[in-house]
């Protein structure tokens, strides 16, 4: 298995199944951990870093989940490749700089990643589709006590699992929720609701995590800290939180179909025209206008296509995607002509 195999797969959070999919794209749990009595990342040296990576991947193609993963060694890849990586969520933009030392696993489903000497010695997350929180948990679960044989953690009885950053100090654990939220933005509410989820404690990025804005009305919900909660006060925090989200989404779509259903079929009608039939366009454009698509297959007003294949063009359409489909680079003018021609052969 290779990397461009990946381009020839569905993405594990691209299916657009599981609990309430029509609003929550993915579920994600990511935990830190640091081998002990080795310096962080940021500390280590190059001897070190070389070591953390050699038992790391011992230990993780030993385990269950990842006996068949794919072993990435960053420094062995194009900025390109990493690009992709990044793009389908197996690894943080952090992660694809400065990579001598730095290494991935992937398992082949795309479901178990594994960032070695990012901030943290391990990154370990777990993708599902839909709200499916608990499920990303039981997996993460059963992988880190796999490997919690294998590698002797860096733990405090005090603090819990000690981390590069003090707000991963505990349980190391963050959990987030991809969530599309188009009619809460298209009815002029998000900006409270986002204030709401950020008083809770919760962090709200963009589409690739911390350091991104928000396109296309989908935002990243994530725990700020984990230390002084256990993993399940974590999970049921961000679960409750976001179902009172989904609910208040979904009342919003209801009500706008009630009484503005002509203004949002129009604006749908105009998304599904321009991607039908442009024949230059940009990424942001591209991710703005599949919103209004997904809304509207979400809603009953399209009938010729389906969530998954929505959710697939959100990362098909984006740079090096495109470009590892060409098998080449390609200057942005070539981009928006490549990513008008592959919308319009997927929309046919």
């Amino acid at each position: 298995m290779t990397i461009d195999d990946f381009l020839n797969q569905d993405s594990e959070w691209l299916k657009g199944t599981g609990p309430s999919s029509n609003i929550v794209m993915s579920s994600r749990t990511r935990l830190a951990r640091n081998i002990d009595k080795m310096p962080f990342s940021n500390w280590a040296n190059r001897r070190q870093l070389e070591d953390v990576m050699v038992a790391a991947r011992e230990a993780a193609l030993s385990s269950n989940f990842l006996k068949d993963a794919l072993f990435i060694r960053l420094k062995d890849t194009s900025e390109v490749d990493r690009a992709f990586l990044v793009e389908r969520h197996l690894m943080s933009p952090e992660h694809s700089q400065s990579v001598e030392f730095k290494a991935l696993i992937v398992d082949p489903k795309e479901i178990v990643s594994i960032m070695i000497n990012e901030e943290d010695h391990l990154r370990i997350q777990v993708l599902q589709s839909g709200l499916n929180i608990r499920e990303c948990w039981r997996i993460i679960d059963e992988i880190d006590t796999e490997l919690s044989k294998k590698l002797q953690f860096a733990y405090s009885p005090k603090w819990g699992y000690l981390t590069a950053c003090p707000t991963n100090t505990g349980t190391g654990l963050r959990t987030s929720v991809m969530i599309h939220l188009p009619a809460l933005v298209f009815a002029g509410q998000i900006g409270k609701v986002l204030q709401a989820i950020a008083k809770l404690g919760l962090n709200i990025r963009g589409l690739y995590g911390e350091g991104t804005e928000a396109t296309g009305n989908v935002f990243q919900v994530s725990n700020q800290v984990s230390m002084g909660m256990t993993e399940e006060d974590i999970v049921d925090n961000i679960e409750r939180i976001m179902n009172q989200v989904i609910s208040r989404e979904d009342a919003t779509r209801k009500a706008i179909i009630a009484r503005n259903k002509e203004a949002l079929v129009d604006r749908v009608s105009r998304a599904y025209g321009t991607l039908k039939s442009a024949h230059i366009i940009t990424s942001n454009e591209t991710i703005a206008l599949l919103s209004a698509i997904r809304l509207g297959v979400d809603m009953g007003l399209v009938k010729n296509m389906d969530r998954r294949m929505v959710n697939e063009l959100f990362t098909l359409t984006q740079p090096a995607h495109l470009q590892k489909r060409e098998g080449r680079k390609l200057d942005q003018n070539e981009r928006d002509i490549k990513r008008a021609d592959l919308i319009r052969e997927r929309l046919r």
